[in-house]
């Protein structure tokens, strides 16, 4: 069977805490998986998805704990996953926070996709496994909804429970209900029609207790930059993150964009046109997104903003702006600050 993708190191290294809690020695749970010990010190290590089967499989079978993919969630931590962990820490929100899992998940692994569903004043988040062994496949999704929730309940500084847990599988014979109601504090139920928590819609309003929205600036920069190295990254990507390097020069020529992707300027054309887009697109939702952010976190002036997006006078970047938000450029500034005093 060809390889489902890759996993990343973090998500590994709950299954390692919880073993060395329950006692079990990793060295050879490690060989067993083809690892080496030197490679989980790598974060940004893409590893073939087999690996991290091959891992958990050792530990379910010599663990002696029927749910361990679900009780080895306990150990989730920020670097569970790479910096998308540091990202949703520092969002104002946990709505917030939640709308940037579907965008960065793959720099964990494409082992899985998010996304989420609102259903009258609930919200259902959903996980679906690429994952096609069925015990492999159950410890994975009963890990990953569980790390959901004591993440958030960490950043939320919160003992929040879902309405509901729901998972596709049916319930392990070894097993019993209320174990899982245990940790997730509500129903939980098996043979769903999907892997979710459901959980109240106000959820999403909950602050979270670090938010620092310069750091969560940088961090999805970062973010960004990863993603467009990836192999498959979308063009559109790759373009949008080769924009964000050349803009502190000014404004970049499409032939340089082009040049930076190793391809000519005709191709580059056609292929964000198949893409839906386009590089005028691309860049102006860059300076868009940019220019919120300066405006909202920097001292910078008007003039000095329009400057670093490229513009040659601030008339220009005032009718761009206002075009898009029907503000002023001073007075979004304005009434970002008046809500920051709110």
């Amino acid at each position: 069977m060809p390889s489902l993708g890759f996993t990343s190191v973090p998500p590994l290294l709950k299954y390692l805490l919880y073993a060395e809690q329950l006692g079990i020695a990793t060295a050879p749970a490690l060989a067993a998986a083809g690892l080496e010990a030197a490679q989980l010190n790598d974060t940004s290590l893409r590893l073939p998805v087999e690996v991290h089967e091959r891992l958990l499989d050792y530990f379910c079978q010599h663990s002696g704990d029927p749910l361990f993919g679900l009780n080895s969630a306990r150990f989730v931590k920020p670097n569970s996953w790479n910096v998308l962990g540091y990202i949703t820490m520092n969002c104002a929100t946990l709505g917030e926070a939640m709308g940037r899992i579907m965008p960065f998940e793959k720099l964990v692994g494409d082992m899985g996709t998010s996304r989420a569903e609102v259903a009258g004043d609930q919200v259902r988040l959903i996980w679906s496994c690429r994952h096609r062994r069925p015990d492999i496949r159950r410890h994975l999704v009963e890990n990953v909804l569980a790390s959901w929730l004591l993440y958030a309940r960490w950043i939320a500084d919160s003992q929040l429970s879902p309405t509901a847990v729901w998972f596709e599988h049916s319930l392990p014979e070894q097993a019993e209900v209320a174990q899982y109601e245990a940790l997730f504090g509500c129903p939980v139920l098996f043979g769903q029609a999907c892997s979710a928590l459901v959980a109240p819609l106000h959820y999403l309003q909950l602050p979270l207790r670090q938010a620092d929205a310069r750091l969560l600036k940088t961090l999805e920069d970062h973010a960004q930059a990863m993603m467009a190295s990836l192999a498959d990254a979308p063009l559109a990507l790759q373009v949008q993150n080769v924009l964000r390097q050349l803009l502190k020069d000014g404004l970049p020529r499409k032939e340089q964009v082009a040049e930076q992707l190793q391809m000519s300027e005709r191709t580059l054309q056609r292929q964000l046109q198949q893409a839906g887009t386009s590089y005028q697109q691309i860049l102006d939702d860059l300076r868009q997104e940019l220019a919120e952010h300066y405006l909202r976190h920097s001292e910078l002036s008007i003039q000095g903003i329009a400057d670093c997006l490229g513009f040659t006078e601030s008339r220009s970047f005032h009718r761009s702006f206002k075009s898009r938000t029907g503000l002023t450029p001073g007075q979004f500034r304005q009434t970002a600050l008046n809500a920051g005093k709110a």
